[in-house]
Formats: C-alpha cells, sequence, structure tokens
C-alpha cells in the first residue's frame, strides 16, 4: 500500500471535525465527545483512515459505489468535461450534450417504455421530484383531487420535507412538521418481525392485500400513485416474500394507480439485474434512480419517467427543476460508469460469480446462535439478530442495543457493516471478489461471536 496522504494528526481533525461539521443522522455532542473515523483513501472494496488502518467497505460507501473505488477513468471524465463545459443549465430551452446522451443510455438501459428521464442532484430530490410529477400528471388528466401518494411504514425515500415524508421512519417523522398532507403508508412485508404465526407466502400477499384496502379507505378517486423500493434497504435489507410483488403489481394494474419504483439502492446491478424491478418481474410507472448511477463519485439522480406520463406533463411547461438537473460534469462522469458496468460485466459477475457465493457464505451465518433469519437479494444482504430463533423473538432490551454492539465489533474487526435495530446489513461494492466475500463473511462471524460474549456478560440475551 502507497503511503498514506500527509495530513494533521487525527485527533486534530476529530477536534476540527466537531468544532464545524454537522454530520447527517448524527448526535453531534455524542460524536465529539467519541470522535469521527477519518477516512482519508479508498481502493477497490477497502477503505484507509488516518491511523493507517484498512477496512473492508461492507456498504459500498453508503449503498452507492458499485464499482468499487479508486476508478481513474471517472476522475479523467470529470476532468476532461470541466475543461470542455464545467457547467451549464438545461432551463431556458437549452441543453448540453451529457445530459443528452445520457437521458439516451438510461433510455436504453431501463425496461418497457421508461424512455424520458428528469434529472436531480440526489434520490432524495427526486422524489420530491416525483411527488410534484405524479400530482400534476393527474391534474393535467382532469383529476386534481387524485393526490394521495401510498408508501410504507419502514421504507426510506429520502430526507427532504418530500421524500421523509413518503418515507416511513417514525423517528424522522417526529421531526420537522412530518408528513407533509396526502401521503399515507401501510404496513411493510417484513415476515421476520411481523409475520407471526402464517407462513412468508400467506403473510406477503396479505401485506400486498394491505394497499388494497388503502385504496378502498381513502377513495380509488383519491389515489394517485404507490411508491416502494424492490427491496428495502435502508428500513433494513427486508425481501419481500415472492407473493408480494405479483399482488402489488395486480392491485396497481386494476385501480390505475401509478407504481413509482424507488431504485436508489436496488439499480444498477445491485440484485443481479440492471434495476431491482427487473429482479422482482414489475413494472413501474416511475423509477427513482441515484447512488450507482454514478458509484457516488458525483451527486446525481433522477427519475425514469414512462411514456404516459412524460407526454401528459410534457403538453404544458412544468414548474419544477434544479440548478444542477443534469449537471454535465456528474451527467459525464455517470456515463463512464455505466459504460464500466457494461463493459466489464459487473451485472453478469453480480448475477453468476459474487452473488451465488455471497449468497452462501451469508446463509450460513444462520447456523450462529445469534442469528435468526439471514437473508440476501444479489448484493444487497441482511440477518436478524435474536435471543430466541424459534420464536423469532426480539430482545427485551430496547431496539438496536444489541445491533449497535455488534456494529461497533465490526468495526472493531475493520469490517464496515451498518445496523437497522437489531438487523445487520450489507451492501458491498459489487465488484468484490470471491476472495474478498470470504473475508467480510468471517470478519462478520468473528464480529458476531465478539457481540454474543459481551451481550452475555450484560444480561441482554433475554426475550422481549
Amino acid at each position: 500500500m502507497d503511503a498514506i496522504t500527509n495530513h494533521m494528526p487525527t485527533a486534530e481533525l476529530q477536534a476540527l471535525d466537531a468544532a464545524h461539521h454537522m454530520h447527517p443522522f448524527t448526535a453531534q455532542k455524542d460524536l465529539a465527545e467519541k470522535g469521527a473515523r477519518i477516512i482519508t483513501r479508498a481502493n477497490g472494496v477497502w477503505l484507509t483512515d488516518s491511523e493507517g488502518n484498512e477496512m473492508l467497505d461492507g456498504m459500498a460507501g453508503l449503498w452507492c459505489v458499485n464499482i468499487g473505488y479508486g476508478r481513474s477513468e471517472l476522475a479523467d471524465a470529470a476532468a476532461r468535461q470541466m475543461r470542455e463545459l464545467p457547467y451549464y443549465n438545461t432551463f431556458f430551452q437549452t441543453s448540453h450534450v451529457p445530459a443528452i446522451a445520457l437521458s439516451a443510455k438510461l433510455a436504453e438501459l431501463a425496461p418497457g417504455d421508461l424512455n424520458h428521464v428528469f434529472f436531480a442532484g440526489s434520490g432524495s430530490e427526486a422524489n420530491d421530484t416525483n411527488i410534484r410529477m405524479v400530482r400534476h400528471y393527474w391534474a393535467m388528466k382532469g383529476k386534481p383531487e387524485k393526490s394521495i401518494i401510498i408508501s410504507r411504514k419502514n421504507a426510506y425515500h429520502g430526507s427532504t420535507m418530500g421524500a421523509a415524508s413518503l418515507g416511513g421512519m417514525v423517528p424522522m417523522h417526529e421531526q420537522g412538521g412530518l408528513p407533509i398532507p396526502d401521503i399515507h403508508h401501510i404496513p411493510q412485508p417484513n415476515w421476520w418481525a411481523e409475520g407471526g404465526d402464517i407462513s412468508p407466502e400467506d403473510f406477503g400477499f396479505a401485506r400486498a392485500k394491505e394497499l388494497e384496502k388503502a385504496i378502498h379507505e381513502l377513495g380509488e378517486e383519491r389515489v394517485a400513485a404507490f411508491i416502494a423500493e424492490p427491496v428495502q434497504g435502508a428500513g433494513g435489507v427486508i425481501v419481500p416474500p415472492e407473493t408480494y410483488w405479483p399482488e402489488i403489481q395486480r392491485i396497481c394494474d386494476q385501480y390505475s394507480i401509478l407504481l413509482i419504483a424507488d431504485e436508489v439502492i436496488c439499480g444498477f446491478g445491485r440484485t443481479g439485474n440492471w434495476f431491482g424491478s427487473q429482479t422482482m418481474n414489475i413494472r413501474p410507472h416511475i423509477m427513482t434512480i441515484a447512488k450507482g448511477l454514478s458509484s457516488g463519485y458525483a451527486p446525481i439522480g433522477g427519475s425514469i419517467v414512462c411514456d404516459e406520463v412524460a407526454n401528459v406533463i410534457g403538453q404544458g411547461e412544468f414548474n419544477h427543476g434544479y440548478t444542477y438537473s443534469g449537471h454535465p460534469v456528474a451527467a459525464s462522469v455517470a456515463l463512464e460508469n455505466l459504460r464500466i458496468l457494461e463493459e466489464e460485466n459487473v451485472i453478469g459477475h453480480v448475477r453468476d460469480v459474487a452473488g451465488p457465493h455471497l449468497k452462501e457464505k451469508w446463509e450460513a451465518l444462520a447456523d450462529h446462535p445469534l442469528v435468526g433469519e439471514a437473508k440476501i437479494c444479489g448484493m444487497m444482504a441482511s440477518i436478524a439478530l435474536t435471543p430466541d430463533k424459534a420464536t423469532r423473538a426480539a430482545f427485551a432490551a430496547d431496539a438496536g442495543t444489541v445491533g449497535f454492539i455488534c456494529r461497533e465489533r465490526c468495526f472493531a474487526n475493520n469490517v464496515v457493516m451498518r445496523h437497522v435495530g437489531d438487523r445487520m446489513i450489507i451492501s458491498p461494492p459489487l465488484v468484490i471478489s470471491t476472495d474478498e466475500i470470504d473475508q467480510l463473511v468471517e470478519r462478520a462471524r468473528r464480529s458476531l461471536d465478539e457481540c454474543l460474549e459481551e451481550v452475555t456478560q450484560k444480561g441482554l440475551l433475554k426475550s422481549a
């Protein structure tokens, strides 16, 4: 490994960070006392911190570094574009080559008649766009009363006012006056935590029927759309039972409800296809994209829109947009990222090599005394921690207490895993090798062993 780039001592960096940098989803006071981990460089699936520790990044940054770190081709694409046209907007009847080329490429890759792209700077912005677009679509169709968007509890769709309202996370709704009006949430398809005594198949069907029930209660004439992630990501990598999505698709078709697939995490290869919608065999009218679109190398997001919705919206002026919609540098980086995904057959690697290998190794973790289930879809996976496998019991301690202990053990073992409550989740770069998968799972198992020892010592191995 090359020498680490020269920088201030870690303690000084941590002090400056605590003094001036407000972190997302963080209790600033607690972090200031502990000190942030300072990441200084990365290559492939590996991170290096300011102390020289090398960590296997089991989260691909924030679900996004699909092609891995250190690809100089993306830096070169950004530099070329900055020299040629560093910025121009797409307002006022203008366009530029990167936005045009990226729109055409996304239309080629997206399934069905998803042939139009409205660009944003992030997935959150794109989901805000979707609220505006869906409601304007129905107004243009002479049905302005169709304004309710149905989502799911424990879903994550971003953290702007609109996107956080679409999401179903209670801690977010408790801050800032959320959700905004005309957003309705139905239960999630999480069989492990909520399935009771019924089979996963019956549970998946029943949870899908909650959408139909909500449509009847709210009024079909009032419901505009249903939004969901093909696989819930930040909610804990909740892979729905196989009966779930076919029934959701039937309901959307029967009641003429627009289906929005939030592909911010699932898109660009993570589930073993270009999009999670293809893996789940659903036909969305709109797909939200971001993250893997540029592998996180530049901030960019968007909505891929079907012919029908785009044509109706296009009949008049859509009074919506962002300064950085289709930013030329971000678009150029995204194009280069898509080229690498395609030409290096990264999605084939996920489908045929890395995905099956990770599935075999990951599901074997279910034999650990602390693990109740191990779920996986492509290159996103989770394990449910439990004090009692037989009853799928939750811990008596506050939710997340054991998960946090496990996460800390993961960091101590130089593997980045995340906890959502008492579920541990991973989403590694798609280019991870089988040897690196073996290292990831070995470190995960060691962390589970250490977690079990600690929770046993602390008397936390008790059912609620």
